[in-house]
This record gives C-alpha cells, structure tokens and sequence, in this order.
C-alpha cells in the first residue's frame, strides 16, 4: 500500500489537540476600528472544527 499524501494547505491551517482540530478564527486581519475590543478580543481564541467536518480533515491530515 503506498503511502497517502498529506493535504499541505490543510496541514497549515488545522492543528491536531487531544479534543479535536484546533483552527484558526477568521475576521481579525483589517477593518478592526469598527470592531468591538470585545470582538476582537475573542476571535484570538483558537476555535474547533465542527464535529460534522472533522471526518473531512482526517481525510486531509491522515498522519495526524
């Protein structure tokens, strides 16, 4: 059985952690005046993949 090619761009985006994929958040990069302290303040937080995707990340990330 050959090996299974891991899926690089996933691999940069999706973190494995002992409770599921770490990812992270979007909408921090520009536009952040008219952004709430609090908004910006949790989107530093990592977020999780849904549990319905993490199947599909697998898939990508098969060593992980």
């Amino acid at each position: 059985m050959p090996k299974v090619k891991t899926n690089r761009g996933a691999a940069k985006r999706f973190r494995r952690t002992a409770s599921g994929y770490k990812r992270r958040q979007g909408f921090r990069s520009h536009i952040l005046t008219k952004k709430s302290s609090k908004r910006k303040r949790q989107l530093r937080r990592p977020a999780y993949i849904a549990a319905c995707d993490v199947a599909e990340v697998k898939q990508l990330l098969p060593y992980s």
